[in-house]
């Protein structure tokens, strides 16, 4: 192309082939496939790349993808990211494409995320203007918080170099084909806990006897209730949730232990450090006063999810003049969802924003529905990031 398209003629060429990324998108609903096992998915996508003239290199990372386009004599790199797998849920929506597999669904919108970097990828491919190397990175097992960190060490941005990140995740809730912006902290921090309570089992009929450790984990998750309104700053955020409890099997039986897991979520490091020690001293102490004992296994996950600065406003002002200020929200409220693009973002600048999909069910709900009318608006969003970022005239790139 001769000269970047303006803003009516990116929005229509995008349009002209948004019905292919939508069958796409719903093509992957229908074969999700878990963390680590994205064959399908990861084979589709090259293809597809390959097909519209990226150099693409397979394998990254384990099944992580990796197409790659220069145009000019730019020196700069940009990375735009989506991610791939799916979730171990069984679907519970009446959808013509709904999944084929029993247990798994794209829950959290995946595919949504993999059908508009490829929209964006065919718009770049066939009309884009850019001076320099668009890196397009499809990432597995974002679900278990360790596909980011696998594609960085298996030399990522060394054999990919990028001077900026960028990732998206859509979000119900906020107003439709709307892009979120986040300054700094954007989303929190994971760790994951197990808590076994040692009591000693007995009859029902004679507690006195026995060391009930039901009673002592029903005293702890009351306990930790405290762990964010008491040890916790009020400027800070936190959130300490047991999503799981298990012990006994009968009514009349007093078992000997009760295991409990937990998440721990948080933005500072220093807030993820003293909740998590917190939670651990209380296990240990809660349990002694009863005369029973506690283990903790802690699972560190991953880190806070910080945007950069000037990577956020250089893609902030890229939104607002494609799109209008109207159609944006320039300062999005934190998510407390975690995601381990944190680790790209430690590994180089770059920005995690959000696209509203409107009303709907949350995340990984058994019945929640991506918006396919989203994927327009944030292909054409991506595919003018490129194209001001690799710009042949420097002084349009603020970041």
């Amino acid at each position: 192309m001769s000269k970047v398209l303006d803003r009516r003629e990116l929005h229509g060429t995008i349009a002209g082939f948004v019905d292919d990324a939508i069958a796409i998108r719903q093509d992957l609903h229908r074969h999700p496939e878990l963390s680590w096992d994205e064959h399908r998915t990861s084979s589709r996508v090259a293809e597809l790349l390959a097909e519209w003239g990226f150099h693409v290199t397979t394998g990254v990372g384990g099944t992580g993808v990796v197409g790659a386009l220069r145009r000019g004599q730019g020196t700069r790199a940009i990375g735009i990211r989506a991610d791939m797998d799916a979730l171990p849920i069984q679907e519970a929506s009446d959808l013509d494409f709904a999944s084929v597999h029993k247990g798994r669904m794209h829950a959290c919108g995946h595919d949504g995320h993999t059908a508009i970097l490829l929209a964006a990828a065919r718009y770049l491919a066939e009309s884009g203007h850019f001076s320099g190397t668009v890196n397009l990175i499809f990432q597995p097992a974002e679900e278990l918080g360790q596909g980011a960190r696998r594609m960085i060490e298996d030399g990522l941005f060394e054999r990919f170099p990028c001077d900026a990140v960028y990732g998206l995740h859509n979000w119900p809730g906020v107003p439709e084909g709307k892009l979120g912006f986040v300054d700094g902290p954007a989303m929190a921090a994971v760790d994951w806990l197990a808590i076994r309570v040692i009591g000693k089992g007995g009859h029902g009929a004679a507690p006195h006897e026995a060391v009930d450790p039901v009673v002592v984990a029903a005293h702890l998750i009351t306990a930790l209730q405290t762990v964010v309104s008491r040890s916790v700053a009020p400027l800070d955020s936190a959130v300490v949730t047991v999503g799981a409890i298990h012990g006994g099997d009968a009514a009349n039986v007093i078992p000997d232990a009760v295991e409990m897991k937990l998440t721990l979520r948080s933005f500072r490091e220093e807030v993820r450090d003293a909740i998590r020690g917190r939670v651990i001293d209380l296990a240990h102490r809660i349990a002694a006063s009863f005369g029973a004992t506690a283990e903790v296994d802690v699972k560190p996950g991953f880190p806070s999810v910080i945007n950069h600065p000037a990577e956020t406003a250089f893609a902030r002002d890229v939104a607002r003049d494609l799109f209008g200020e109207d159609c944006i929200i320039a300062n999005l409220a934190p998510r407390t969802a975690s995601e381990d693009f944190a680790y790209m973002l430690q590994a180089r600048p770059g920005s995690f924003l959000f696209v509203g999909t409107g009303d709907g069910e949350p995340l990984h709900s058994p019945r929640y529905r991506f918006n396919d009318a989203v994927i327009a608006p944030a292909a054409a969003f991506w595919a003018r990031l490129v194209e001001t970022y690799l710009t042949d005239k420097p002084e349009r790139v603020s970041a």
